[in-house]
């Protein structure tokens, strides 16, 4: 094995954002050894990063049974009841210690002596912290700069993962398949070199966030193609709940705009859903606007298929409570760059996949079922959201678990290990390689984004989710030949990913009949 395209560590974090970040910096604040890999130029490249709308905390009048009673109530009462009790209890000391103080993090503020907190669909109190509407990219550049003022953390930008490095399947000793399957660290592509890297670590962590790029419409940035459920589940690690994907109700409609997201904060603020006609439609609600988000995107999906209409409109200008300017700056100024005065008309605005509430199977420390492998963030599935998640409860749920799975393995840290690089396969080239052709690439992405939005989407019948199935599983064998025989570029590493990916939420929902949450099945 070449010595050059060998890397060893105490602990490796794939992916960045919050979750990733924060299980780094409390490892490197352990002593431990880290890497943090990010297939992206820049290390701050996260979905955290596009988070608008903020945080949850605890507000004024607020106490954590009330959180618990709106996490399992928009969760559809399918929530992990410890999880929930985790968060609750131990999320506002977090934000408070880390952000605040450590990280000096500037929260908006009603005033001088208080902190401003916002509203959101599902919750009963106000008690969402917020830096006006660009909360996570703050958040997540705070994060990287103290990162990167400790020596014992190395980023690695411009690095795809590949696959999960196992034992035994990798190993080329037979001996090893009568032991206990382990994790040892991942291959990664460095996608300038175009070679593949082996990264060793007893302990790695997938941070890698959700999947919302393998459908048409989504608020994700584009590379959330799910990499993360792919490469455990072919490691063999146990996932679950992965056909409650949650759609946000209100991204930007614009053939440009690329699925810029609307916050959910901008009804919390007083903003009313209508027809194009002008009719309010969400009257008939418990919560009116601010009901969860699955029960507010499929009356929006419902009134466009009553209307054929493409879109319909969220009235800031005329219902908002706030300086419009001020509290919503980044909406305004991405608004006003398509064309729309928000403070003077309404938005035209879709739904489009947003989260993922299942994922790989972990416990209240962050350990999956795989030893040796830990997941924090979207990724992973704690049971905290159950069929649905409550609004800005995502950076909280990446916050608390990066730091209690960090906790945990510097707990138990074993910095021995018997697995050698000379035990271990290189990773396999074809002797000729195939050209990419960029058009087959992004046919098939097509396909796979056309198949999810149109049969797995919104509304899902079971005839839809078959005629998915199939087209994905041929689509699949193809890709899988293509794999095996191209260059290796990110390209085709995602391409992978993302077809797994798509079956993993087909056959989750063809698996689940009952209609629930997010997952919204009618036959």
């Amino acid at each position: 094995m070449d010595s050059k395209l060998i890397k060893k560590t105490d602990v490796l974090v794939i992916g960045c954002g919050i979750a990733g970040a924060s299980a780094a910096l409390e490892a490197a604040k352990c002593g431990l050894r880290v890497v943090v890999i990010t297939k992206h130029s820049e290390p701050q490249e996260s979905n955290t990063y596009y988070a608008q709308g903020g945080i949850v905390s605890l507000g004024p009048n607020d106490h954590p049974e009330l959180l618990k009673n709106d996490i399992i109530q928009t969760g559809d009462g399918i929530n992990n009841p410890e999880a929930v009790d985790i968060l609750a209890e131990e999320g506002k000391s977090l934000v408070d210690s880390i952000l605040i103080k450590e990280l000096n993090i500037q929260f908006s503020r009603s005033s001088p002596e208080a902190l401003d907190y916002a509203q959101e669909a599902g919750h009963t109190r106000r008690r969402i912290l917020h830096i006006k509407d660009t909360t996570g990219q703050t958040i997540e550049e705070r994060f990287i700069q103290t990162l990167q003022s400790y020596s014992n953390v190395t980023f690695l930008t411009g690095h795809t993962a590949v696959d999960l490095l196992t034992v035994p399947h990798h190993s080329k000793n037979p001996v090893s398949f009568y032991r206990e399957p382990q994790c040892i660290g991942a291959y990664v592509l460095d996608n300038h070199a175009q070679k593949v890297k082996t990264i060793f670590a007893p302990c790695t962590i997938l941070a890698t966030g959700g999947c919302g790029a393998v459908f048409l419409y989504t608020s994700n940035p584009k590379g959330a193609i799910g990499d993360g459920y792919a490469m455990a589940y072919r490691a063999g690690a146990r996932l679950v709940n992965m056909e409650y994907i949650q759609f946000h109700p209100t991204s930007l409609f614009h053939r440009d705009a690329d699925g810029f997201l609307i916050s959910e904060t901008v009804r919390g603020e007083g903003a009313r859903l209508k027809t194009r006609e002008g009719r309010t439609f969400m009257d008939n609600y418990k919560m009116k606007e601010m009901a969860p988000r699955d029960e507010v995107t499929r009356a929006i999906y419902e009134e466009m298929t009553n209307s054929n209409s493409n879109y319909v409109y969220l009235d800031l200008a005329s219902c908002a409570k706030v300086d419009i300017k001020k509290r919503f700056p980044n909406i305004y100024k991405t608004c006003r760059e398509y064309g729309i005065d928000i403070t003077k008309e309404p938005i035209p605005v879709v739904p489009a996949a947003h989260y993922c509430c299942g994922g790989i199977m972990v416990d209240v420390w962050g350990e999956s079922s795989l030893k040796g492998l830990y997941s924090v963030g979207e990724v992973s599935c704690t049971g905290l959201h159950g069929a649905n998640r409550l609004a800005s409860t995502s950076l909280l749920e990446g916050l608390v678990w990066g730091v209690r799975t960090a906790k945990r393995i510097a707990s138990r840290f074993d910095p021995k290990t018997s697995h050698k690089p000379s035990d271990i396969h290189e990773w396999y080239y074809p002797k000729k390689e195939e050209e990419i052709d960029p058009a087959l690439i992004n046919q098939d992405w097509l396909s796979i984004k056309s198949t999810m939005w149109n049969y797995a989407g919104i509304i899902r019948t079971t005839k839809r989710l078959e005629r998915a199935r199939a087209d994905l599983d041929y689509l699949r064998h193809r890709i899988e030949k293509f794999y095996r025989e191209a260059t290796m570029e990110p390209k085709v590493v995602g391409l992978k990913h993302g077809i797994q990916v798509a079956q993993l939420i087909t056959y989750a929902a063809l698996g689940n009949p009952v209609s629930r949450g997010a997952h919204f099945i009618k036959n």
